[in-house]
């Protein structure tokens, strides 16, 4: 498995490459934007291409954007909403001009509204958006822990509204172990892990499953506590993610810790997750 972090883009996207070979990264996740407001500058060609230049040479890849905070897909308020959906619009557009093969994005809040409502919302804003930003850049829809009015925090939630919006090729997921464990899906355990992937493929499909972003949970199995916590020191624990790391249907997809962050933290939670590469499960 290939592992990486979110990298940030504080100073522009020139120093991503940099800061990821400084945390040994294979694989990193950006925002390709502020992400805590609504604004952004456009992408100038020198950027692109340094930031293409600079990324290959330290062979990290693949590299997906995240979008910014703001957006919810499922807002029953019709301001938001739209915000939302411009928001994903330019997220791929942004993933295409940087050659990027992912954008990541979280299902959505009801607020209040039926689920079904919701996901209806989050679907047409799907086909909206694909429809909108022709090209290769699939969307990956973000498991959710279910804390508060989130939705897409059950297999079948994502199952619906991605055959609803595009059964073809261009929607896929990313699997958050917290928040999966944080849902109700046992990773901690080898019989759990067996249940949640049987589960995800006949209902979703593993050849929809693209990249998983590994954090230990600091909530209790089921308890839709959506708080990352460090590799190993959670309650999936180390033995959860030496099966998670080592399991024949995922050790070939990237991982991408959103682990509580600082450079010596990060550098910790790399040490970790690498001791549990091939170890015995």
């Amino acid at each position: 498995m290939r592992f990486g972090f979110h990298i940030s883009i504080s100073g522009g996207l020139k120093f991503v490459a940099e800061r990821a070979k400084s945390l040994k990264c294979d694989c990193a996740q950006i925002f390709s934007r502020n992400p805590r407001g609504w604004g952004y500058a456009p992408l100038k060609k020198d950027d692109v291409e340094e930031f293409k230049q600079t990324t290959k040479a330290a062979g990290l890849a693949p590299i997906a954007i995240h979008i910014p905070y703001l957006p919810n897909l499922a807002s029953p308020n019709n301001s938001l909403y739209r915000q939302s959906v411009d928001a994903l619009i330019e997220e791929l557009r942004r993933a295409e001009i940087l050659g990027l093969p992912w954008v990541v994005t979280h299902v959505g809040k009801a607020m209040g509204e039926p689920e079904k409502d919701a996901m209806k919302r989050v679907t047409d804003a799907l086909i909206e958006t694909l429809s909108k930003v022709p090209g290769e850049t699939v969307i990956l829809l973000e498991n959710t822990a279910g804390q508060g009015s989130e939705i897409g925090y059950r297999f079948e939630q994502i199952s619906h509204i991605i055959e609803s919006a595009a059964p073809g090729k261009r929607l896929g997921i990313c699997l958050d172990t917290c928040h999966a464990f944080a849902a109700g899906y046992d990773l901690a355990t080898r019989k759990g892990l067996e249940n949640s992937l049987k589960e995800l493929d006949s209902l979703i499909g593993l050849s929809r499953l693209y990249m998983l972003h590994l954090n230990d949970s600091k909530g209790k199995l089921g308890g839709r506590l959506d708080r990352h916590w460090h590799i190993g020191e959670g309650f999936i624990g180390k033995d959860g993610f030496r099966r998670v790391i080592n399991h024949p249907i995922l050790s070939g997809l990237p991982g991408v810790m959103e682990t509580p962050r600082g450079e010596k933290e990060d550098k910790r939670n790399m040490r970790a997750i690498r001791a549990l590469v091939a170890k015995k499960v």
